[in-house]
Parts: C-alpha cells; sequence; structure tokens
C-alpha cells in the first residue's frame, strides 16, 4: 500500500482505502505451507477453512490433482442460497483462483474448463450471475478437450458466453463474459452493480484487480487505478447497509529500500528493462526497490466500511473475513466470539 501509494501520489497515505478507519493484519498462510497461492488464500476468505495451495474451494484432504476433498460452501454461494444476486469481475482470467474460488471447487486451481462449466451447474440458488474477466481461449480449449461444447451448454441454460462486454445486453442482470486480453475493470464492476443491485434482497460481488509487483510498473499502478475506482463505487452504494471489504489473498516480495520525493520511486526500471532486453518482470533491483519475484508469507491489510466493518481490527487468520462478511449479511444467530479468530 506504501508503494503503490508513493507511486502514484509521491507521498505516503494518499490512498482512499488508506483513509478507512477499520484495519487489521491478516494472516494468509494456508493449511500446510507458510506462503500462500491465490487458490489457498482466496479459499480461505471465501469459506472459512484453509486449504491446500493449487486447491479451489475444497477441504484440506485435498490431493491437488489427484483426490478431492469436500466441497467448501462460499459466501457467494450463501449468497445464492438466500436469493442474493452474485458477481465476480477480475482482470485477468475469469476462471483463475480468485473469482473461481468464489463459485467453483476443483481439486487443482489450472483445471479451467472444468471450473468454468460449473457455472452452469450451481449447488446453490441459479448460480453466479454475473461473471466477467479473460481466459476466453483456454476455457474454451480446456472444455473441447473435455470432448464438450461449451457453447451448447451456454445455449441449452440461455446463458451465452459473450466475447465482449459490450456485447452484454443494456438491461442483463445476468451475464457471463469471457473475452480474450485484460477486462476493463472499471466498466466491468459499474455494468456488474447496475444489473445486481436491481435485486431488492441484495447483491455478493467480488472485484479483482491483479496487484502482483514482478512488474512494479504495472503492479503499482493497478494498486493506484482500483483504489480511485473503490473511491467511486463508494459513492454509488449505501454504506447503511453495504459493506465494503479490501484485502488481498496474499502478500509479494516488494521493498522499499531507499529514496525520496525528489525522485520516483521507479527511477532506473528503463535502464533495468535495457539491461535484461525488455523484460518487464522478475527479480530486480533497483535504487530505491527491491523486488524477488515471489509471493511471501507477511500479514497482509484488510480494511473496510459500513456494516460489520468494525469487526476488523487487530491480528486475525484470512478465515476470519468469511466470518465478518456472514455477520454482515446477518446470517450468523451471535457476534464474534474470540475463538473464531
Amino acid at each position: 500500500m506504501n508503494g503503490a501509494s508513493i507511486y502514484g501520489y509521491n507521498a505516503p497515505l494518499k490512498l482512499f482505502v488508506q483513509s478507512w478507519p477499520q484495519i487489521g493484519l491478516s494472516n494468509t498462510s494456508p493449511a500446510s505451507k507458510w506462503v500462500t497461492d491465490s487458490a489457498a488464500g482466496m479459499t480461505a476468505i471465501v469459506t472459512g477453512q484453509k486449504t491446500q495451495n493449487g486447491v479451489i474451494s475444497e477441504s484440506a484432504d485435498v490431493v491437488r490433482g489427484k483426490k478431492d476433498g469436500k466441497p467448501l460452501k462460499t459466501i457467494l454461494e450463501y449468497a445464492e442460497e438466500h436469493g442474493l444476486s452474485t458477481g465476480v469481475v477480475t482482470n485477468v482470467q475469469v476462471a483463475d483462483a480468485t473469482p473461481a474460488a468464489c463459485y467453483a471447487h476443483v481439486d487443482d486451481r489450472t483445471k479451467w474448463g472444468e471450473i468454468f462449466l460449473q457455472i452452469f451447474s450451481p449447488r446453490f440458488g441459479d448460480g453466479v450471475d454475473i461473471a466477467f474477466g479473460g481466459g476466453r481461449k483456454r476455457i474454451y480449449d480446456q472444455v473441447k478437450t473435455s470432448g464438450k461444447d461449451l457453447d451448447a451448454i451456454a445455449q441449452q441454460h440461455n446463458r451465452p458466453v459473450y466475447a465482449s462486454l459490450n456485447d452484454v445486453p443494456p438491461d442483463a442482470t445476468r451475464a457471463l463474459v469471457a473475452i480474450d486480453g485484460e477486462m476493463d475493470v472499471p466498466s466491468a464492476a459499474r455494468r456488474a452493480i447496475a444489473a445486481l443491485s436491481k435485486n431488492k434482497k441484495g447483491y455478493f460481488l467480488m472485484i479483482e484487480w491483479d496487484a502482483h509487483t514482478d512488474n512494479p510498473e504495472q503492479g503499482l499502478g493497478n494498486v493506484v487505478k482500483f483504489d480511485k475506482l473503490i473511491r467511486e463505487l463508494s459513492t454509488t452504494v449505501n454504506e447503511d447497509d453495504t459493506l465494503l471489504l479490501y484485502t488481498a489473498d496474499h502478500s509479494f516480495d516488494f521493498r522499499i529500500r531507499g529514496g525520496g520525493p525528489d525522485q520516483p520511486l521507479l527511477t532506473g526500471l528503463d535502464e533495468w528493462r535495457k539491461e535484461h532486453q525488455g523484460k518487464n518482470s522478475g527479480p530486480m533491483r533497483l535504487p530505491d526497490i527491491s523486488v524477488d519475484d515471489t509471493h511471501t508469507g507477511e500479514e497482509v491489510l484488510a480494511t473496510g466500511r459500513g456494516p460489520g466493518s468494525e469487526l476488523i481490527h487487530g491480528f486475525f487468520p484470512n478465515t476470519y473475513l468469511f466470518h465478518v462478511m456472514l455477520q454482515a449479511y446477518g446470517w450468523r444467530e451471535k457476534m464474534l466470539t474470540g475463538a473464531e479468530r
């Protein structure tokens, strides 16, 4: 967060989410390691249970790619069960780990075809209403390899998989979009909220804007742009009955090592790229930062606004955030206890 604020505004504490009063530190370790991947990290947030790296919303007795665990009920599935509208929006692949953990259950995060097909056979309600992201070619290729026809399945369920956000009918309340390339997150988020908010019972929406800082210019830039979007969206929702929750599923090995406001944070990046033949990412040492191109095990920021955000404070496992969301929706009979942290 500090790096993004300095990168975007040449000063600390300038991000909108850094003004939120309710903050905590979330431990992201998975079931049997210290450092998580996005699959296990997001599974913990949306199900309240730890699992193994590489696994999408299945229990920790899973063997990745070899043996399924028990499907874990996600916060999106709770919302579907209660008649709310639901959605996922991402700038990366719509069947990748972070969005997939909300709506699918598989023993290996690389099974994009199987993941995406689960949209058409939901365990609760009528399934995720909005799914906007990339990965179209790989999803279609994997479904085809399994001997199935994605477009035929989509037609059978009257749920076409649009190739562009612009193809979605303006009045649609349910839509699937898998594009080739990177999704325009602000446009997708606005479309998603416009559709989901038509449900008087409410909605659940997960928005991801990838911030891996192995490419520090892109990663930090995405945090700054995402923060601006959050500021915008916060003015369009009713914070009396809407919890805004901001966190990460893992940390990344990015460090500020020196410098000051007299020079840009990423000074030396152009020279590094020339030296490394145009590479944009990878382990690097610049005058003021270092990047080691890997996930790490530090706690990550969790912060929120709206009902339930008062529960976000102190240190806690990432599974705690699932219970915060349940409490905000009113789907718990009692308040959280210390043991549930």
